[in-house]
């Protein structure tokens, strides 16, 4: 202490660690990371740059690691250290792939980057040994193989030409190329086709024109059991070959397609995006034609990269102190943890931290997709208390008969003991004052008389220090006219009394939530509104009612001192919600059982539900079905569909509806298909007639598919002479057949016949079609017209006469004239 006038008393606590006096150093914390690195063998620029910064204070100096191995940079002239980066000066393969990491040093201690690998990148030329041709029918499926040269990385990118670059040829259901092998496959071959080649010279030729034959379809592309990591996006390929050309459908066998998926290439790949959990399951690929169909399926497990769930921070810790240092890691599979100080493997056994103890510590999760790192530093520190930068609060206010807490948070280490004096009066626990662990002094029941001057001591082994501030007590908050319970139909309008009395020293504010959360009245002004009559005063008006409005309202009256509340519930009636979990049961030709669970009734008893449908060949058309019974009450949880058509997918959802109207529908059911079961719709529009000689041409007008009632739909065709008795029967196994021509040199020209037609698949036959009459094709005339005679009628005009041939198929004559100069 001086004696000069106007001087002070300075008193110094200073907390101390074991590295530095330094307030403002700290560890290492890396910026800049090596990343995975691709060099390509032919690079014009002859080196590699692993990058690495580290912001630290002091400076970080940096060591580099290939394999775990400190790498002599002294020693070997292809490494330089330029900053914190490495560069490698011409690379070479067998010496410098693998795994390189970046080591960080100050002071304060050492951290270790992530590991990145170092690969050399190439693609070798194709083979020049020439291809044998791929011979094939026209009609047939081809497949060309690709063969692709020795590369790295992995995944190349595929096109093929034809005949001559730069013509490449063009990908739609038909032709397809696999981004996974690279072949070329072809559905159905045509003559454009021929002297197809990639890069290297592949060529094909059509092999003994003649009839095109059909072929089923035959899946070639098919996509393995796939890994994917959350986040990812993954393609499957499927493709087929077959005549006619194949359809390529894809489902997820143990439920739906997940909503983040794409179908491209006419079906042949199918893309997921940002893959989760929920899409793992098994996918199929089914491809169909008209002469019968194929399917592939595979599994698609999904699995996660290391991620943090707990991690580390830099922390500041009294010496002596216990401290549980934590890291927790999601992934799949689960991730294997260790831990680093200074970059070196250790166990974190903290039971009484000493200067010892603090450093630069990483926490490392690893599984087979991947490693993060976490770091942190830790700094054990002793010290003095002292309130310099957090002192008791000044001025405390409390309400009268209410709570107060006075907070004392000096900084010291090891951690101090307290006491409270209030004056100089000396505190102590009782029923109604409590002194904190923490330090902090709690008064309950405040009066007048606990205003006053307290004063926090603080004291450990390094010192001691004390703070003190005022508290005063003013009048306590409370409400005189609290919220009613309101009931109130949906578009009607309510409100809500809030009152409260308060200290008139103070400012006081209504706050209103609804169900625990606030009411953002600036968002949501179009429902809600502030009626303030006055400062004590904070009514609440609700406009145009919802759905969502319902719940239990809180009104919230505060002073900077205290607060009260009081609560009341409003009830919104309106419209049910969707039912939920709708499923389907005993699944038959015609019929469902429909099961769900009902959705809120929105306080109005549900009346009735209505079932809707939609199948495969109405996509967005939902219309009403029909169920037994007719009316479903608004008790049930299941009904039956009936009036379905056989072989057909649906998919169902229900509505429900009460005296204030109809909800929204539930969710879709899963998809389902109806049993199989013998066709009921004939062909329509028989006819037929004409062709060439000896043929007999019928015709008739398809079914449409959602009568086609199960597989392997095809038409039974009878027809018989009009004057026979036993009717001849042929079958057409396709079943977008149009017509049929029967050649028989017996059948004579121009002959009546009477044909019929029905449908049939693996269940049975159908009914025949209504029976029509049609002709076979007519013979030319046998011979010509006799006794042609001409006279001339005018300088223009003549007349021309002949004898009619007999045979009645005959349907006119031809005049010829030729002109002779005389």
């Amino acid at each position: 202490q001086s004696l000069v006038p106007n001087s002070f008393t300075l008193f110094v606590c200073m907390c101390v660690s074991f590295l530095s006096d330094d307030a403002t150093g700290y560890g290492p914390v890396f910026e800049d990371q090596p990343v995975e690195t691709i060099y390509p063998e032919e690079s014009p620029e002859a080196k590699i740059t692993m990058s690495c910064r580290a912001r630290a204070n002091p400076p970080a100096t940096y060591q580099w690691r290939l394999n775990s191995w400190n790498i002599d940079l002294d020693g070997d002239n292809h490494y330089t250290l330029v900053g914190g980066d490495l560069v490698i000066s011409n690379p070479i393969k067998n010496k410098h792939v693998g795994n390189y990491s970046c080591v960080a040093t100050n002071d304060y201690g050492t951290v270790v980057s992530r590991e990145a690998g170092v690969q050399f990148g190439y693609l070798d030329f194709f083979s020049s040994e020439e291809r044998e041709a791929v011979y094939v029918k026209e009609g047939q499926g081809a497949v060309l193989l690709c063969a692709p040269p020795p590369h790295y990385p992995h995944e190349l990118s595929f096109r093929w030409i034809l005949n001559e670059f730069p013509i490449f040829i063009t990908l739609d259901k038909r032709r397809f190329v696999s981004q996974t092998t690279g072949n070329l496959y072809i559905s159905k071959v045509d003559f454009r086709m021929c002297d197809s080649h990639p890069v290297v010279s592949i060529s094909c030729f059509l092999h003994q024109p003649g009839p095109i034959r059909k072929y089923p379809a035959d899946i070639k592309v098919k996509f393995p059991d796939t890994y994917a990591l959350v986040g990812q996006n993954v393609t499957m390929e499927c493709f087929a070959l077959g005549n006619p050309i194949p359809q390529i459908r894809w489902k997820k066998t143990n439920g739906e397609l997940p909503s983040n998926h794409d179908v491209s290439m006419a079906g042949a790949h199918l893309h997921l995006y940002n893959v989760q959990y929920e899409d793992e399951g098994t996918y199929e690929c089914e491809a169909l034609n008209s002469k019968g169909k194929d399917w592939h399926r595979a599994r698609v497990s999904v699995e996660a990269f290391p991620e943090w769930t707990e991690s580390i921070n830099s922390t500041e810790k009294d010496i002596s102190s216990d401290y549980t240092m934590s890291c927790v890691a999601s992934g799949k599979p689960k991730p294997r943890v260790q831990w680093l100080k200074n970059s070196y493997a250790r166990d974190l056994k903290f039971s009484g931290l000493t200067f010892e103890d603090s450093g630069m510590y990483q926490c490392i999760a690893e599984n087979r997709h991947g490693v993060i790192y976490a770091n942190a530093e830790l700094r054990v520190i002793a010290c003095a208390p002292t309130f310099e930068h957090n002192p008791v609060k000044w001025r405390i206010l409390g309400a009268k008969n209410g709570r107060v807490v006075i907070e004392c948070k000096p900084k010291a280490a090891p951690k101090p003991s307290f006491s409270w004096s209030k004056g100089t009066e000396l505190l102590f626990n009782s029923t109604r004052v409590l002194i904190w662990e923490d330090g902090s002094l709690e008064i309950l029941n405040v009066t007048k008389a606990d205003e006053g001057h307290y004063t926090c001591f603080a004291e450990n082994n390094r010192g001691k220090a004390n703070s003190t501030g005022s508290l005063s007590i003013t009048e306590a908050t409370k409400i005189t006219l609290a919220p009613s319970n309101a009931d109130v139909t949906v578009g009607e309008s309510t409100h809500m009394q809030c009152a409260a009395s308060h200290d008139s020293t103070l400012d006081i504010t209504f706050v209103w939530t609804l169900d625990a959360h606030a009411i953002d009245f600036d968002r949501e002004g179009s429902h809600y509104e502030r009626n303030l009559n006055g400062g004590s005063s904070g009514e609440l008006l609700i406009k145009n009612t919802q759905l969502k409005h319902s719940g239990r309202y809180t009104c919230t009256a505060q002073t900077p001192v205290d607060n009260v509340t009081a609560s009341a519930n409003l009830v919104v009636r309106g419209p049910p919600g969707s039912p939920g979990g709708v499923r389907v049961e005993e699944i038959k030709d015609k019929s469902v059982r429909l099961i769900w669970s009902r959705g809120t009734d929105n306080h109005s008893p549900i009346s009735k539900y209505t079932i809707q449908c939609r199948d495969s060949f109405s996509q967005e058309d939902w219309r009403d079905a029909t169920t037994s019974p007719p009316d479903v009450e608004g008790n049930a949880e299941t009904a039956t569909v009936v009036d379905l058509f056989p072989w057909t997918e649906y998919e169902f959802r229900v509505i429900a509806t009460n005296t204030l109207g109809t909800g929204d529908p539930s969710s879709p059911s899963p998809k389902v298909t109806t049993l199989e079961a013998v066709p009921v719709v004939a062909p329509s529009d028989i006819g037929g007639g004409g062709g060439t000689s000896r043929e007999l041409t019928i015709t008739w007008t398809p079914v449409q598919p959602q009568y086609y009632y199960g597989r392997n739909f095809g038409y039974i065709i009878a027809f018989k002479p009009r004057d026979g008795y036993e009717w001849r029967k042929v079958t057409v196994a396709d079943p977008e057949a149009k017509h049929y021509v029967h050649k028989d040199s017996s059948i004579l020209a121009s002959s009546e016949f009477e044909v019929k037609v029905k449908a049939f698949n693996s269940k049975g036959e159908g009914p025949y079609s209504l029976m029509a009459v049609i002709y076979s094709a007519q013979d030319v005339p046998s011979k010509a017209p006799a006794s042609v005679g001409a006279r001339a009628l005018s300088a223009t005009e003549a007349i021309v006469c002949w004898l009619p041939v007999t045979q009645h198929t005959v349907e006119g004559y031809q005049v010829s004239t030729m002109c002779l100069c005389l």
